[in-house]
């Protein structure tokens, strides 16, 4: 039987909303999306439409096992967010802090090699092919100014 007035669930280090959808609270664990938070529930023979709170302590308990090791439920290999990682080859499922973790060590490791987007990081300069002529200024170079007829 659920706790009754539950309204807020702590999953992998996050606090979720228990009064919303299980699909739609999943989501706001950084490094799951939609797609990824509905095989999830699916891969448990959990309800994506059922609130939070009104899942059972078992049900919660599965969740919680999920995150602790993902990889012995065997979801697609496209569904992990770090695909063949440079470091092991293998595809890993990052979550919470340790994203921004590995997009800097992804960034250090891009300028220690030299490469074109790793001299825009540090010189912090758009790195996709954006335009830079009159967008992503900074200092006192905003803007522009005619001359004097």
């Amino acid at each position: 039987m659920p706790e009754v007035g539950r309204r807020v669930i702590r999953i992998a280090g996050t606090t979720l909303d228990a009064e919303k959808k299980a699909l739609v609270s999943l989501t706001k664990i950084p490094g799951i999306g939609f797609t990824l938070s509905n095989a999830i529930l699916r891969k448990l023979n959990l309800d994506p439409q059922k609130k939070l709170s009104e899942y059972t302590d078992e049900e919660i308990e599965k969740l919680e096992e999920f995150f602790k090791d993902p990889y012995k439920y065997e979801l697609p290999s496209w569904l992990y967010n770090r695909q063949r990682d440079p470091i092991t080859g293998k595809n890993l499922l990052i979550l919470g802090s340790d994203i921004k973790l590995y997009e800097k060590i992804d960034i250090d490791r891009l300028k220690k090699m030299g490469s074109y987007r790793g001299l825009r990081h540090s010189l912090g300069l758009k790195v996709r092919g954006q335009r830079t002529r009159t967008t992503g200024r900074s200092g006192p170079t905003v803007g522009y100014v005619r001359k004097k007829k």
